[in-house]
């Protein structure tokens, strides 16, 4: 008798212990992996879109010619190259027929908009929320109208985005003007 009240102890000891125990703690863990589960499904399936995403990406940029990048690398380009900027635009101002007298280059909101000389106090860098910098190039030329407007008519037809954002133009007697303008010069951060 002492046999089967023994045996009959230790399977409801083991019932018990399965009960509130092993059956709780077994289902819970099982539950926390399907969630893991579920959520890293969801992680491989995010990252398969975001590789089919980038291969149709990688296959539209390839179709685009080579001399058409190249291009659009001139028109809006990485960063600015302003020694290359100076001697593109002097070579445009000899070709047309003009002279230029003065040049200045400054950032946005460093320009003196009553003189048209950069100010070398302060300096205010362009917004880093944009995904395009602001450049300003300010010309002082000298020539005829014609002249000018040649100018004007290349740095239209010019590969590089420009804007002209201030003009005024000095007063002669003999012909040749003094031009003042800002350029406003734009390149991709």
């Amino acid at each position: 008798m002492t046999r089967n009240f023994l045996s009959i102890l230790f399977l409801g000891a083991s019932i018990a212990a399965f009960v509130w125990y092993i059956d709780p703690t077994w289902a819970l863990s099982i539950a926390e992996k399907k969630t893991d589960i579920a959520k890293l499904d969801n992680a491989l399936a995010a990252a398969s879109q975001f590789v089919d995403k980038q291969n149709q990406l990688l296959a539209a940029r390839s179709a685009i010619p080579e001399t058409d990048l190249t291009r659009l690398k001139s028109f809006l380009p990485d960063g600015v190259d302003n020694v290359q900027l100076i001697l593109d635009l002097d070579a445009l101002a000899k070709r047309s027929g003009v002279e230029i007298r003065d040049i200045a280059v400054a950032l946005p909101g460093s320009l003196d908009t009553k003189q048209g000389t950069a100010k070398t106090q302060t300096k205010q860098l362009p917004l880093a929320d944009m995904p395009q910098g602001t450049l300003t190039v300010s010309l002082k030329l000298l020539g005829t109208y014609d002249g000018f407007r040649a100018f004007l008519a290349g740095v239209e037809r010019s590969l590089r985005l420009l804007d002209v954002s201030a003009l005024s133009v000095k007063d002669s007697t003999t012909g040749v003007y003094e031009f003042s303008m800002d350029l406003s010069l734009y390149w991709l951060r």
